[in-house]
């Protein structure tokens, strides 16, 4: 028995709970991996895991057994890193998790400066605004906007982005540009974007002077993905608060007109995410390092807006 092979194929099932999953993460027939697993609990003369058709569950001396091991796996690939940094390039596969309209915005844009200096690296994007369990999907990192709510991820903080309220012209002459948050609630139609996990409409949010003020009522639509969000605005059907990287282009060429922008919020946090018990690897780490650096100076474009604005104003 190859025992750290199979130490890792056994801490691979305990962290995606799937002998299917973890064998796909270390590309190797699920058969191999049970064997190995199988192998193991010979060697430790102690069960593992529970098995049943539907799940698979560590038993209270897989768990020890995990924690101890898991600091041996760590120990060994600061060792290989160490060494490989200094010797070769990052090489290597990553799977990243992205929402839709920061990929197509953000993102892909960048990717030709990151694989013209890691040409050995290979990338999967999983490209949606739901979330994910990075552990059973096999991720290993996650980039998203907002605040944080699982403490036991480990999260870099790599930038803010502004959020901008607008409409097209048609829908402002038609309905009028608000002066102030609260005659949104008003004879005014939303385009809400919806929470992928909840179902529930995000408030838009506002702030000037230190007053904030949050907006949540009835939409005439609502949407769960970003690039849907904002093809729903762009076609007249209301209101709309999405981050001002989407919208360069369709600012400046007069599509959509932003509105109340002196009431634009605090920047947006976004963070890379990524598990706590998985090891940050050499290819890891440049592309956090990376994309830390560059996201910033993507998202922080500020297009001027309000004097159209205004001008339609005077005009309805």
């Amino acid at each position: 028995m190859d025992q750290l092979l199979a130490i890792k194929a056994f801490s691979r099932v305990v962290e995606s709970g799937s002998f299917t999953r973890a064998a796909d993460s270390l590309n190797m027939p699920k058969a191999t991996l049970s064997k190995l697993v199988q192998a193991l609990e010979t060697h430790l003369s102690v069960r593992l895991l529970h098995r049943t058709t539907r799940r698979v569950t560590v038993t209270a001396e897989g768990r020890e057994y995990y924690e101890k091991s898991l600091r041996i796996l760590h120990d060994l690939d600061d060792i290989d890193a160490a060494f490989n940094a200094v010797r070769s390039k990052p090489r290597g596969h990553l799977r990243i998790d992205i929402g839709g309209s920061t990929a197509r915005e953000v993102l892909i844009p960048l990717l030709p400066d990151f694989f013209t200096r890691y040409p050995d690296i290979t990338l999967d994007l999983g490209v949606a605004d739901r979330p994910i369990d990075l552990i059973s999907d096999n991720v290993d990192c996650v980039i998203r906007g907002g605040p944080l709510v699982d403490s036991s991820l480990i999260a870099r903080n790599i930038g803010y982005a502004t959020l901008v309220t607008c409409a097209t012209p048609a829908y402002l002459k038609a309905f009028g540009v608000p002066a102030y948050p609260d005659e949104l609630r008003n004879g005014h139609r939303l385009v809400s974007y919806l929470s992928p996990q909840s179902g529930r409409p995000f408030p838009l949010r506002f702030e000037r002077n230190g007053e904030k003020i949050e907006i949540t009522c009835a939409h005439r639509i609502g949407v769960n993905e970003s690039n849907a969000h904002l093809a729903a605005g762009l076609a007249g059907l209301g209101i709309i608060q999405t981050f001002s990287y989407s919208l360069g282009a369709l600012l400046q060429q007069g599509e959509l007109v932003e509105v109340l922008p002196d009431w634009r919020p605090a920047g947006y946090p976004f963070h890379l995410v990524y598990p706590q018990n998985r090891h940050v690897t050499h290819r890891l780490r440049v592309f956090i390092d990376w994309l830390a650096d560059w996201f910033p100076r993507r998202v922080a474009g500020e297009e001027e807006s309000g004097t159209q604005a205004r001008r339609i104003h005077s005009e309805s």
